[in-house]
């Protein structure tokens, strides 16, 4: 990472594990610590909503892209794909540097209306050991995401942290195909220990079957209109509604 300061490097893996870096050149966007601060959810004001509560602002337009009316299944896609997001990137530089970038939500910039790979910007890249993954991910954003959530939304902590585990799990599988594709199958091995040891933290312990890896908890993509089954859901066949 010291000698690629611009983490262009995460490019070969795919949009979803780039990190932009420098200040936002459209003009100052919230930090994440500054998001997961945010309570006022009722801002009238869309503009002005994805800067006063930019958590708010993406569960509301996940809803409005997927047609869902219930804030508990926006809130959960909304998170599972944030969660996903950011072990990606984590992952990813461990895959290719050996180093985790410190992700401090103080340093990261969030435009909660772009996606991938134009919504996160790290204003300083500051190196730190692979195996601090857990405390970087975890205890930096899993947790005041998930209380900034559950502050505002009807949303279960034990949803929230089956998504983080399936999200952790999917980017698990999407660098042991890029290995597997680019001759690099120690990216895909490496990557799977670690989520070992990460899914052995007791936020994460139990959350998905330690031999099939399918979730105990579903993340509710089967209520969204048109949804079915996830590949790691936790039933057979999309529950009746009640």
């Amino acid at each position: 990472m010291e000698h690629d300061p611009g983490l262009t490097g995460l490019t070969t893996l795919g949009g979803f594990f780039v990190l932009r870096t420098g200040e936002p050149p459209n003009g100052p966007l919230p930090t994440l610590a500054e998001a997961y601060a945010a309570r006022d959810a009722d801002v009238e004001d869309e503009r002005r909503e994805v800067y006063a509560n930019p958590i708010i602002f993406r569960v509301r337009d996940v809803a409005r892209r997927v047609r869902v009316p219930e804030p508990r299944v926006a809130a959960s896609i909304a998170h599972l794909g944030f969660a996903a997001r950011l072990w990606s990137i984590a992952l990813g530089a461990v895959a290719l540097y050996d180093r985790v970038p410190d992700l401090d939500p103080r340093l990261l910039r969030w435009d909660a209306a772009a996606s991938a790979p134009d919504e996160l910007w790290l204003t300083e890249v500051r190196s730190l050991p692979a195996d601090r993954i857990g405390e970087v991910v975890r205890d930096g954003h899993l947790v005041p995401l998930a209380a900034a959530l559950r502050a505002q939304l009807p949303v279960s902590a034990r949803l929230l942290w089956g998504n983080a585990a399936s999200a952790l799990m999917g980017a698990v599988g999407r660098l042991d195909r890029w290995g597997h594709t680019n001759g690099r199958t120690e990216v895909g091995s490496r990557a799977r220990a670690l989520a070992a040891e990460l899914l052995a933290h007791p936020d994460l312990s139990g959350t998905l079957d330690p031999v099939t890896y399918r979730r105990r908890s579903c993340c509710l993509y089967y209520r969204i209109p048109g949804g079915g089954l996830c590949g790691d859901c936790c039933f057979d066949r999309p529950p009746g509604r009640t």
